[in-house]
């Protein structure tokens, strides 16, 4: 995306400069790459896509199996139940017990699958959402970036002229000392080199401002050391401008990350009404349990027969009335088995399917159903708005790049046109024709034009760079 960008908003490489003894001069490169590296939205966008794909995971995790392992040791004390023997008696018992179980769906809806496609989109719409980010923020860095160009040009455009100035001071002075002119006509010459000079203090402010502009964008705080690198970039030849408006805005549809956003956003919102409708399928699920238990209390066995009892009446015979008797053992108190024996002998398995059928939910499928196309109805009237709102971003684009190409050539008509009457009041005054106040006059028009050439250059270097993204132009390197 970064690569992509650059090439489109220059169409040329751009390099560092150095010097032992002087800062790093800044070039649009490093300031778009650094602007994307450090921009607090950039990396809240970054960090959307980092969730979006756990968000995928977790789409892929629904189709897999869950098991979970369960343990639990407990002391009881008082009436309580042997949980081997399964008799009530009144003791302090540990009992341990343990299980795991497997569980898997094996039919919900085809909700699991609608939810992994709804993650995809989702991550798809992250990824647009920094992209667009990206671009905009490049535009931003870009034209900041320019305005320091058109700032530095213009002061070292005045600087230029007060050269010019100066040396016709100097010029003026020898004429005055060798009395070919009154000692007056220096006076205009010196009012329009102070004020030359404070229009260059201005245009020095106005670089340092521009220059902190271009810093605080990109969160910068070293204003002090902060500085561009000298670079000059010339005016891009292009069709654009004189291409058909609908084919422009129908490549814009198709490169735009707004309107591709726009689109995933519909398909996120048609896929959680599916979603929606899967709560009214019925659910098929598979279950496995394994458990066993222990416990540290002892249980009894038969140890013989009571000698001095043997046997024990259990019940009579209803016609005769006759007992009857069963051998009464005596039981004798054992100690508690081996752990691992316990866990062997008391353990088991279950196993099954369970389904469930929706019957009567207090409504709340079919009003979730409801709300969800809503928001599909919702979400299409956002593309709608997206597409307006793209044709006329585009048509303003394309207007914009007309209209600074009719400035720029008019701009530059201007300059040659005050650059002949310049020369021609120059030569005038330099034979004595016409005074200082009549050149200094010919020279504010040129120093004027030569400003808004400046200023239309760089107008219509951005703009032709923006209807250029719009139609997904990518200059070769």
């Amino acid at each position: 995306m970064t690569q992509r960008f650059l090439i489109l908003i220059l169409g040329l490489s751009v390099t560092f400069s150095y010097g032992q003894d002087s800062p790093k001069k800044w070039t649009l490169e490093a300031c778009i790459s650094y602007a994307f590296e450090n921009n607090i939205s950039i990396k809240q966008s970054q960090l959307d896509i980092e969730d979006a794909d756990i968000n995928e995971k977790d789409a892929y995790g629904n189709f897999m199996p869950n098991f979970n392992i369960n343990a639990n040791n407990s002391w009881n004390t008082g009436l309580s139940t042997n949980v081997t023997t399964g008799v009530l008696e009144n003791q302090t018992a540990r009992n341990f017990s343990f299980g795991g179980t497997v569980g898997i769906g094996l039919f919900n809806g085809l909700d699991n699958w609608k939810r992994l496609q709804r993650a995809k989109l989702s991550r798809l719409a992250s990824q647009y959402s920094l992209e667009q980010m990206e671009d905009d923020i490049a535009l931003a860095v870009a034209n900041a970036y320019l305005q320091v160009l058109v700032s530095k040009q213009t002061r070292d455009l005045l600087i230029q002229q007060n050269q010019i100035t100066v040396q016709q001071l100097e010029q003026t002075q020898l004429q005055i000392d060798a009395g070919t002119v009154p000692q007056g006509d220096i006076l205009e010459l010196e009012a329009t080199d102070a004020d030359e000079k404070r229009q260059i203090i201005v245009a020095e402010n106005d670089v340092k401002i521009s220059l902190v502009s271009l810093a605080q964008l990109l969160l910068i705080d070293d204003y002090e050391n902060f500085e561009i690198a000298d670079e000059s970039y010339d005016v891009p030849i292009t069709d654009l401008i004189n291409r058909d408006i609908d084919e422009i805005i129908e490549q814009a549809r198709k490169e735009r990350y707004e309107i591709l956003l726009a689109e995933t956003n519909l398909d996120i919102a048609k896929k959680d009404l599916e979603v929606a409708r899967s709560a009214y399928y019925p659910s098929l699920n598979g279950f496995f349990n394994y458990n066993t238990r222990e416990n540290n209390i002892g249980g009894s066995e038969i140890g013989g027969i009571d000698p001095d009892n043997p046997t024990r009446q259990i019940g009579t015979v209803e016609s005769t009335g006759e007992a009857v008797v069963a051998p009464n053992p005596i039981f004798v108190e054992t100690a508690p088995r081996p752990f691992f024996d316990q866990l062997s002998r008391n353990d088991g398995l279950s196993y099954g399917l369970q389904l469930n059928i929706p019957v009567f939910n207090g409504l709340s499928v079919r009003n979730n159903v409801k709300r969800n196309k809503i928001n599909v109805q919702r979400v299409e009237t956002r593309l709608e708005q997206a597409e307006l709102d793209l044709e006329s971003n585009v048509y303003q684009a394309y207007v914009d790049a007309q209209g600074a190409a009719k400035a720029y050539e008019a701009a530059q008509k201007a300059v040659d046109a005050q650059q002949i009457a310049f020369d021609f009041a120059q030569e005038r005054f330099e034979v004595g024709s016409s005074n200082a106040f009549e050149l200094n006059q010919s020279k504010i028009r040129l120093t004027n034009a030569q400003n808004r050439l400046i200023q239309a250059k760089y107008d219509y270097i951005f703009r032709i760079k923006v209807l250029e993204l719009f139609f997904g132009e990518r200059p070769v390197e």
